[in-house]
């Protein structure tokens, strides 16, 4: 586990170094702002569709292996992509193709390398392991984004794009001296052989209420709220008259508050969609005061617990995505996942934009965070009335398995 930690630091930095020059390198060969847009489009469009059939691919095909197999294949493209920008070759076209190939293969890498990681701990720290991650994922998103510059300054756009390839490799290199926790790979083995398709995914994740409980909170929150860098950027620089700078501060205090939080969030031993609920619907109030703030002090006050919140509320969502279905169905669970991820982050920016245009920046925190708040709270209210028994859970095929992922009921 700690290998598997130092090589996903390694790859997140890699990764988030070359999201902060992608941007600019699009802007840079198209000059268009619509191209820019597009070209994340274009990568997180497969997620949206076939996402469904990573997940099923991880769940049949033995899951070192393909870990493995797609970071390869994502470091071979950071490769290409680095020698077309080094030979001045790269164009519109060739780029949205690299994207979208890009984007293909995330399918599978994503709930792969979830899911290898969890395989190396036992079964009641998942949790905390799925914390751990978290927390790589944040500390490697600073030092990329800091790396970003630096790289970009003495070297060039092309290298770091290679020194992302080189991190994927690095990653690929590791996966073969893993060592599953005892019983893991038996398991996911001797049910793999079953043969269940994406149907039965589908099918699954949509009788199970907790899941579609946990998709309606996320859902509602991820809509309304989290897109702090959109609806803060707009609250900083415009009412409470900051510059580049006071946004600047105020993303390195959501950064600091996201590590705090993955902190937090490894500690947690009985993750459930209660506390997932009860985090967002808290971020949502929190999000109303900071709507309210007087001041950039003030404001800069309440992202802190902001982002605490987020990222526990986060790190427990994944815990029970993770640990809740019997182990056959979670590359399937995750496929689903993130088809529905994928609505939710491309339809989020508009929604809140229009929100935006219509009541301000202030009028956006704090109708989006009583939105959020009063949603939860409508939910939880409707199931405590409904009768015991009213809401079954189907879809456990593995009656044994169930006690074993109680931490996640």
């Amino acid at each position: 586990m700690r290998w598997w930690s130092v090589a996903n630091f390694v790859s997140n930095a890699g990764t988030w170094m070359q999201l902060t020059v992608q941007n600019l390198l699009v802007l840079q060969i198209t000059g268009s702002a619509a191209a820019t847009g597009l070209s994340m489009s274009v990568q997180a469009a497969p997620a949206l569709l076939i996402s469904v059939f990573g997940g099923a691919a991880v769940d049949r095909l033995p899951r070192k292996l393909t870990a493995a197999v797609s970071q390869a294949m994502l470091g071979a493209i950071a490769f290409v992509t680095a020698l077309m920008v080094a030979l001045d070759r790269l164009g519109v076209t060739s780029l949205m193709v690299l994207a979208a190939v890009t984007g293909v293969i995330a399918t599978v890498d994503g709930p792969a390398c979830s899911l290898l990681g969890n395989d190396l701990v036992p079964a009641e720290d998942v949790p905390s392991a799925i914390g751990v991650g978290a927390l790589v994922h944040q500390a490697g998103r600073l030092t990329g984004a800091a790396l970003a510059g630096v790289t970009v300054g003495f070297l060039g756009t092309a290298a770091a794009y290679a020194a992302n390839g080189l991190s994927f490799l690095f990653v690929a290199s590791v996966i073969p001296f893993l060592r599953p926790a005892r019983g893991a790979v038996k398991q996911v083995a001797a049910v793999r052989r079953e043969g269940m398709g994406v149907r039965e995914g589908l099918a699954f994740f949509a009788r199970r209420p907790r899941l579609l409980a946990l998709a309606g909170a996320t859902g509602v929150s991820a809509v309304f709220g989290r897109n702090y860098q959109l609806t803060l950027a707009v609250l900083v620089t415009g009412p409470l008259a900051g510059g580049a700078g006071s946004f600047g501060t105020v993303s390195t205090v959501l950064a600091a508050g996201g590590i705090v939080g993955a902190v937090l969030g490894a500690r947690l031993r009985r993750p459930s969609v209660r506390v997932v609920g009860a985090l967002a619907a808290a971020g949502g109030l929190l999000q109303v005061v900071a709507g309210l703030s007087p001041s950039l002090a003030v404001l800069l006050v309440m992202v802190l617990p902001m982002a605490v919140v987020e990222s526990v509320s986060d790190t427990a969502g994944t815990a029970v995505l993770q640990t809740d279905p019997p182990a056959h169905m979670r590359g399937r669970v995750l496929g689903v996942w993130g088809s529905i991820g994928t609505v939710w982050s491309l339809g989020g920016p508009p929604a809140l934009g229009l929100l935006m245009e219509l009541a301000g920046a202030r009028g956006a925190l704090i109708a989006g965070g009583l939105i959020i708040a009063g949603t939860i709270g409508a939910g939880h209210v409707l199931r405590a009335r409904l009768p015991a028994g009213a809401v079954p859970v189907r879809g456990d095929t593995e009656a044994p398995a169930r006690a074993a992922l109680g931490t996640a009921a």
